[in-house]
C-alpha cells in the first residue's frame, strides 16, 4: 500500500491549528468538566479530518491513514490484554498478594521510595517493559504503600520512574530497540549513550527519594494492627509457599532467553493458573473468569473464609484485573490515532517539525529543536513511537550536516519521549497506569523525578557539549569521539 499524500501541504496555522484545537478541547472538557478523554479524542479528530480535507485529503485517504497507524500499534494492545490477564492469574495464584505480604513485613517506610524505584527498575530492565513491571512489582509496591500510609502520588512516582527507567535502557524494549533503528545507530551504542543522562536523572532522584523518606518518616512508628490486620486476611485466602513465586519466575526466564513479551506473559499466567489451584483449592472455572473479568474474593470458598466481612482494603488490593480492565485504553488508543493518524497523513506534523529546524544553527538548538520536536508530538500522539519515528526521520540529516553522531538523535528521542509519556494524562500510559495503580498524572508527576530531569540533563550537555558524539569525518568508518 502506497504512503497516503495530501494535494498540498497544509500552512504552518492549519497544522498548529490542530494541536492547539486539541490541547483546548481536553483541556477544557477532560480539565475542567471531567469528561471521558476518548469522545474529546474524537472531537479533535473531526477538526484534524477538517484540515485535511482543506488540503486535499478524501475520507477514505484519511481513514487508511488511521488504520495504518491503529495496525502499527496493535502488538502494544496486545501486551495491554496480556497484563490485564497476569494482574489477574497472578492474584488468584497468590504471587501479588504474597509480595504484599512479606514486604509489608520487611520494607520501611523510610526507604520505601527508593526501594520501590529499584525494584521496579530491575523488574522491568529484566522484562523491557515498564507496563508489565508496574502492573506486577508495581501493583504489589503499591499496596505496601497504602499500608504504610505513604500518600500514593509519592509511591506512583517512584514505581513509574523505575518502570520507565529500565523500558529505556532495556534491549528488549520496543521503544529502545525503535530509536536507533529510525536513526541507523548500533543498539548497544544507543544504550551505552543514554546512560549519560540516564544515570545521574536517577542518581538524583533516588537522592530526593531517601531525603523525603528520612523527614517524613524516619522516626515514625508503623501502624502494626493495621498490617497485623491485613496480613490476617490475606492468611485466611491463600496458603503461602514458595510455588507463588513460579508466574514471576517464568517472565524473567523468557527476559534472560530474550523470548517474546506476549507469549511469555501468557505462559506466567498458565503457570499462575495451576498455582491457583493446587495452593489454594480454587477452581479452574473461577481461574479463567480471572483472566477475563479480574479475580474476586468471592472466588474464595474455603470454610474459615468469610467473604462478607472481607475489609475494603483487601478489596482494593485482589478485586482487580482481567482483559476487561484493559478495555478502556484500548478504546482510547483507537481515539488517540484517530487524532494522530489524520494530522500525521495530513503533513502537518512534519511542517511543525520543518519550521522548527529552519531557525538551527547550533548544537544545542538543535537538541532543543528535537525535544520540543518529541514532546510536542508525543502530548499530540499520546505515544512515543509516533514521535520517535517522525522526529528521527526528519531530523536525521540535521545531525549529520552538524557532524553529529546519530546517537545524539537516538538518545534524545528517548529522553523526551520515552520518559515524558507517562505525563500525558490522556496518553496511553497515563491512563494505563490511572487505571493500574489508581493515581493520575496530576497526583504522581512530581515524584517521577528522573523522568523529567532527563530532559534537563540532554539540554545542559547541549549547551556543553558533554558527551555530545561527534563523526570524525577524517575516518571512512566515521568514528566518534567524546565532546567535553
Amino acid at each position: 500500500m502506497g504512503k497516503v499524500r495530501a494535494k498540498r501541504k497544509p500552512t504552518l496555522f492549519e497544522s498548529i491549528s490542530c494541536l492547539v484545537f486539541m490541547g483546548l478541547v481536553i483541556g477544557i472538557g477532560f480539565g475542567i468538566f471531567g469528561i471521558g478523554i476518548q469522545i474529546l479524542l474524537v472531537i479533535s479528530a473531526v477538526y484534524a479530518a477538517f484540515i485535511g480535507w482543506r488540503v486535499g485529503l478524501t475520507w477514505d485517504e484519511m481513514e487508511k491513514g488511521v488504520s495504518v497507524r491503529i495496525g502499527n500499534v496493535m502488538p502494544a494492545v496486545f501486551i495491554l490484554f496480556a497484563v490485564g490477564i497476569v494482574i489477574g492469574s497472578w492474584v488468584y495464584a497468590g504471587t501479588v498478594p504474597m509480595l504484599i505480604y512479606y514486604g509489608l513485613k520487611i520494607i520501611s517506610p523510610a526507604f520505601f521510595l527508593v526501594t520501590a524505584f529499584i525494584i521496579v527498575a530491575v523488574v522491568s530492565t529484566a522484562t523491557g517493559t515498564a507496563w508489565g513491571s508496574t502492573a506486577t512489582a508495581g501493583v504489589a509496591l503499591m499496596g505496601i504503600a497504602a499500608q504504610l500510609n505513604i500518600p500514593l502520588g509519592m509511591a506512583a512516582g517512584a514505581v513509574i520512574a523505575g518502570g520507565v527507567f529500565g523500558d529505556k535502557l532495556s534491549p528488549l524494549s520496543d521503544t529502545t530497540n525503535l530509536a536507533p533503528l529510525v536513526c541507523e545507530v548500533n543498539l548497544y551504542d544507543h544504550i551505552k549513550h543514554m546512560l549519560y543522562t540516564t544515570i545521574p536523572a536517577s542518581l538524583i532522584g533516588m537522592i530526593v527519594y531517601v531525603i523525603v523518606g528520612q523527614q517524613m518518616y524516619g522516626d515514625e512508628k508503623v501502624d502494626i494492627t493495621a498490617i497485623q490486620a491485613l496480613t490476617g486476611e490475606l492468611d485466611s485466602i491463600y496458603n503461602w509457599n514458595v510455588f507463588m513465586c513460579l508466574p514471576f519466575l517464568v517472565i524473567f526466564w523468557g527476559a534472560f532467553y530474550k523470548k517474546p513479551t506476549v507469549p511469555i506473559m501468557l505462559l506466567s499466567s498458565v503457570v499462575a493458573l495451576v498455582v491457583g489451584m493446587l495452593s489454594n483449592s480454587f477452581s479452574l472455572t473461577d481461574g479463567l473468569q480471572a483472566m477475563v473479568s479480574g479475580f474476586n474474593v468471592s472466588m474464595v470458598h474455603s470454610a474459615n473464609f468469610d467473604a462478607s466481612a472481607v475489609s475494603e482494603t483487601v478489596l482494593k488490593l485482589l478485586n482487580r484485573g482481567g482483559i476487561f480492565s484493559m478495555t478502556t485504553i484500548a478504546v482510547t488508543i483507537i481515539c488517540g490515532y484517530a487524532f494522530a493518524g489524520i494530522v500525521e497523513v495530513a503533513g502537518c506534523l512534519e511542517v511543525i517539525l520543518e519550521s522548527f529546524y529552519s531557525k538551527v544553527e547550533k548544537v544545542w538548538q538543535l537538541i532543543g529543536v528535537t525535544i520540543a520536536g518529541s514532546v510536542a508530538l508525543v502530548f499530540t500522539a499520546g505515544v512515543a513511537s509516533i514521535s520517535i519515528i517522525m522526529v528521527g526521520t526528519l531530523l536525521k540529516d540535521a545531525y549529520n550536516k552538524m557532524g553529529l553522531d546519530r546517537k545524539n538523535l537516538s538518545r534524545t528521542l528517548e529522553d523526551a519521549g520515552t520518559m515524558i509519556l507517562p505525563f500525558v494524562p490522556w496518553g496511553v500510559s497515563g491512563i494505563y497506569y490511572l487505571e493500574v495503580l489508581g493515581v493520575g498524572v496530576g497526583n504522581y508527576w512530581m515524584w517521577a523525578i528522573p523522568c523529567y530531569l532527563c530532559i534537563v540533563f540532554a539540554m545542559i550537555f547541549g549547551f556543553t557539549g558533554y558527551s555530545i558524539a561527534k563523526t570524525d569525518k577524517s575516518d571512512a568508518k566515521v568514528k566518534s569521539v567524546l565532546v567535553r
